[in-house]
């Protein structure tokens, strides 16, 4: 974690398909970006920020989105996101993040993601799933 500092940087790009719009995802019946896409590829630029300076086996998971999507985007156009961190307390790590399109800006929020052992958290899941078969 001590490797970890505000003013990390990430981004990631997509260019959207028929499969990236509100009706082919459920969350809408416009064919254009759906707000889900754009918050995956924002989830994307953060990770794209820290994931390359984690310890190993470390990961970082989300945990929170608070964002917008100001604006729609057709199939075709290109979106790109970026992510800056902006805290780290701890495990924990706040982003600010932005989406834009070719024309504009489509969304901007906070996410935020802890930072977790691979090993731990694979456990603790093993556990979850065997109490359900109890």
């Amino acid at each position: 974690m001590a490797a970890l500092s505000a003013g990390f940087r990430g981004r990631a790009e997509l260019v959207v398909g028929t499969n990236d719009t509100a009706p082919r995802i459920g969350s809408g019946r416009v064919a254009v970006l759906a707000t889900p896409v754009m918050i995956s590829v924002m989830e994307a630029a953060a990770l794209d920020a820290v994931e390359g300076h984690l310890e190993t086996g470390h990961q970082s998971l989300g945990t929170h989105l608070d964002v917008s999507h100001v604006a729609a985007t057709p199939v075709g156009m290109r979106v790109t996101a970026t992510a800056e961190l902006i805290a780290v307390d701890g495990r924990h790590l706040t982003f600010a993040v932005r989406a834009e399109d070719e024309a504009e800006l489509i969304g901007e929020g906070l996410h935020k993601r802890v930072v977790v052992d691979i090993t731990r958290f694979d456990s603790r899941l093993r556990e979850k799933e065997d109490s359900r078969k109890r």
